[in-house]
């Protein structure tokens, strides 16, 4: 999961990113209400946060955020689907308002685009079950420790590299990766753990989730440079968001946990 969603893209931006220079073109805050459309960029192939239903449509947490925010700005909510190489130029060059897709605030995104304040996080850290007595991701490197991941996935580099000790069973998906470890063949998962919330809640087990993770990324808007007065009104209606608990609902309803790690709102956010 960990590959498709924060690390990688916090590590490799990519020349497409960098190479954005021309200046934006973005609508400002005044001329997308006029036009009464909002245009959001979201990727369907990063699911929960997006994917295509049964009708080819996108629908995911991006969306209904999305959706909320077209509502509050009242105007009518345009989806354009984007991949992970262009999402960043879509939004430079002002042929989307705002892009989503696990926009991780990094400074070498903020080289090119603006962030609102942050929607959500992620955890990069360690899913295991009751009883079992790890309490840092560290405590993992052990010859005795099986880790269960999932082939190809970028967490498998990350436990080559720090956790040489521990022996590591490599699954086909998350499901199967998630179920051997219900069922008691691996100890604990290194990944994005809130990317798995759907699969956790197909087993009759006491989930845990170590307390010290690997680290948390906070995921914003991506918006054009110098539109400052569409980012400022977003930073508002994402506050509001927070404080009606609305966001946390709609984190639910599509990863069927809690944010694991929510979202301080204060009077200065």
């Amino acid at each position: 999961m960990l590959k498709r969603i924060a690390l990688g893209a916090v590590a490799l931006i990519g020349a497409a990113v960098l190479a954005v220079a021309t200046p934006a073109t973005a609508r400002t805050l005044d001329e997308i209400i006029k036009s009464g459309i909002i245009k959001v960029g979201v990727n369907p192939t990063l699911p929960p946060l997006g994917k295509f239903n049964e009708k080819n449509e996108i629908v995911g947490f991006d969306v209904d955020f999305a959706a909320e925010i077209a509502k509050m700005l009242g105007v009518k909510l345009e989806v354009v689907q984007v991949g992970s190489p262009d999402r960043i130029p879509f939004v430079a060059s002002g042929k989307i308002d705002f892009v989503m897709g696990a926009m991780t605030r990094n400074p070498e995104r903020a080289k090119v685009i603006d962030f609102t304040v942050p929607v959500h996080t992620e955890v990069f850290g360690v899913l295991t079950t009751e009883g079992k007595p790890f309490q840092d991701w560290k405590d993992l490197d052990k010859p005795e420790v099986t880790l269960i991941q999932v082939r190809g996935s970028t967490p498998v580099k990350f436990i080559e590299e720090n956790l040489k000790n521990a022996k590591v069973t490599l699954l086909d998906n998350y499901p199967d990766a998630v179920r051997a470890l219900a069922q008691g063949r691996g100890d604990a998962l290194v990944d994005v753990v809130d990317f798995v919330g759907e699969h956790m809640n197909k087993h009759q087990v006491k989930w845990k989730v170590v307390e010290t993770p690997v680290d948390v990324y906070y995921c914003g808007l991506g918006v054009a440079k110098n539109s400052t007065g569409l980012k400022d009104w977003l930073n508002v209606a994402i506050f509001e968001m927070h404080r009606r608990g609305r966001t946390d609902e709609i984190w639910k309803k599509w990863f069927g946990i809690d944010m694991l790690k929510p979202v301080q709102v204060t009077p200065y956010f």
